[in-house]
């Protein structure tokens, strides 16, 4: 076996040891312990009642008894029964309409704040989002006082000789709904459409009008474009929770104006029919968020005609 001498050692080259970094320092390590607290809130609240209440579609009950059995006859009777459909397809018009005025009522009152708010931008804001201080079944109420019989609508009606009796077709049918939806969402809707014009580079706008565009064209052809993508968040932020709407229908609503909640909160309610309720649920849901998509790949090819 060969020695080496001092002088070949110190010559011989030496490989520093490659330092090795445990995964639990890493980056990806320190983001994902820090997004944990927040994924597991995510799961226990939004996830697991969803889970559940997929798993009670495919089963039946009979009175308090719950059979585990896999089925799809809830699935049938939420999809075939003529009242259900009658009753989802109210509910889907109604929240299309409800999305349509409201987004439609709301971006005049966003473009004012965005282009002509000056220095009272955030005093604007403010004064739209006092209604929301107060409780929204409060907000309802009021509506049910203005449009009722004996309300503020008639009585000023009457008064300035436009009505000879108070009108019956103000309230209790799908009319009272809307109006009173659009008045509960409108700040929602406001908002975003006023973060997307806030976004808009006045510049543009400047440039169009030097090319000879008037306010009009260099609105739709400028300044509507870029904030399309505020348009279909509120749109999307008013459709998808009014489509559930409970408290508003069961007020105002009356016969005419009943909804799919309705169906459901019976079924979990006096009809003791869970699997029923939960099925009627899910295919709500699946097709709201069908619904949802088609409004995404609307926005992205307003997008790419905008171009």
């Amino acid at each position: 076996m060969a020695v080496l001498s001092a002088t070949e050692v110190e010559q011989r080259p030496t490989h520093p040891p490659k330092n090795r970094v445990c995964w639990t320092d890493s980056e990806e390590a320190s983001g994902l312990a820090l997004i944990s607290p927040t994924l597991l809130y995510a799961v226990a609240l939004l996830f697991l009642p969803i889970l559940i209440v997929v798993a009670y579609s495919f089963w039946t009950q009979d009175y308090l008894t719950i059979d585990r059995t896999f089925t799809l006859h809830n699935y049938k009777t939420a999809l075939g029964e003529p009242i259900y459909q009658d009753l989802l397809v109210r509910s889907l018009v109604i929240s299309l309409v409800v999305s349509v005025v409201t987004v439609t009522v709301s971006y005049p009152i966003a473009w004012f704040i965005s282009f002509h708010g000056g220095v009272h931008k955030n005093l604007w804001l403010f004064l739209i989002t006092v209604p929301c201080w107060t409780s929204y079944l409060l907000r309802v109420m009021s509506w049910k006082v203005i449009l009722g019989y004996g309300g503020v609508m008639n009585t000023g009606l009457l008064s300035i000789g436009i009505i000879d009796k108070p009108l019956t077709s103000l309230l209790y049918n799908s009319n009272a709904v809307v109006i009173t939806l659009v008045h509960s969402w409108a700040a929602f809707a406001i908002l975003p459409i006023f973060v997307s014009l806030e976004k808009v580079d006045r510049s543009l706008i400047e440039a169009a009008h030097d090319l000879g565009d008037n306010k009009l064209m260099s609105f739709l052809r400028v300044t509507l474009p870029l904030s399309l993508p505020g348009v279909i968040s509120a749109f999307l932020i008013v459709m998808i929770p009014t489509v559930g709407d409970y408290v508003t229908p069961k007020l105002v609503g009356g016969k005419d104006g009943v909804m799919i909640a309705t169906a459901i909160q019976a079924q979990f309610g006096k009809g003791a029919n869970w699997p029923l309720g939960a099925a009627l649920s899910v295919t709500t849901m699946v097709i709201v968020s069908a619904m949802a998509g088609l409004a995404v790949l609307a926005l992205k090819l307003l997008v790419r005609m905008a171009k």
